[in-house]
């Protein structure tokens, strides 16, 4: 089964990344994860301070704003989409991804397949 780990950044450091966390933490969890065998695709995001919303009303029209949470601290770092025989095998494997550290936090959704 699929599963998607959408990682969430709850301390930005001066230079742009998580604080909890280093570039190397990140080459060895990744590193893990293909040698398991077990990645179908995953990705950083280029700039975790930045990002832009859209959202359209009913009339059609859009509105467009800076950031995707007003509300929250946590930004959005990346993803992986990962295979794996369950959501316990997921779920271990969100705990050990770096962005799961300190404020950090990893959020683990099942991919829909609808046999297209």
């Amino acid at each position: 089964m699929k599963y998607m780990l959408l990682i969430n950044a709850g301390a930005i450091g001066e230079d742009g990344g998580a604080a909890e966390c280093t570039v190397e933490d990140w080459m060895v969890y990744d590193k893990e994860v293909r040698e398991a065998g077990i990645w179908v695709s995953g990705e950083s995001l280029a700039d975790l301070v930045t990002a832009t919303t859209v959202r359209v009303g009913q009339d059609g029209r859009r509105a467009v704003t800076d950031g995707p949470f007003a509300e929250s601290r946590e930004v959005l770092g990346g993803f992986y989409v990962i295979d794996v025989p369950d959501l316990d095998v997921a779920l271990d494997w969100a705990a050990r991804c770096p962005g799961a550290r300190g404020s950090g936090s990893v959020v683990v959704r099942p991919i829909a397949e609808f046999g297209v």
